[in-house]
């Protein structure tokens, strides 16, 4: 149950760092009201899942997440570039996250 809310909690990592692009600097109330839900949503579901994951593990790996689908949604919805190294490098993180993954 900790893997799940850890990545849930990695979801709405990506949710609210995506969310701050739709907010124009907090000037739109509903973007950034969104944006604010899901900052707090991920904090408390990472806090959950740290109950019973080691801490640095899930630290990363709720990072991982959110690095990995911001990175992919910047690709996919803002025209963010998609050149083969930041292929590659979000290879390197989803291996990573992977490894902390089995090793915990």
């Amino acid at each position: 149950m900790a893997w799940f809310l850890l990545f849930l909690a990695g979801l709405f990592e990506i949710g609210w760092a995506v969310g701050l692009k739709y907010t124009d600097g907090f000037t739109r109330l509903v973007p950034t009201a969104l944006t604010v839900v899901s900052m707090v949503i991920s904090v408390v579901l990472l806090g959950l899942a740290v109950k019973t994951l080691p801490m640095g593990t899930a630290y990363a790996v709720w990072t991982g997440i959110g690095t990995v689908g911001t990175v992919l949604l910047g690709i996919w919805l803002l025209g963010d570039p998609a050149n083969l190294v930041r292929v590659l490098c979000i290879g390197l993180i989803v291996a990573g996250i992977a490894g902390l993954k089995l090793t915990a």
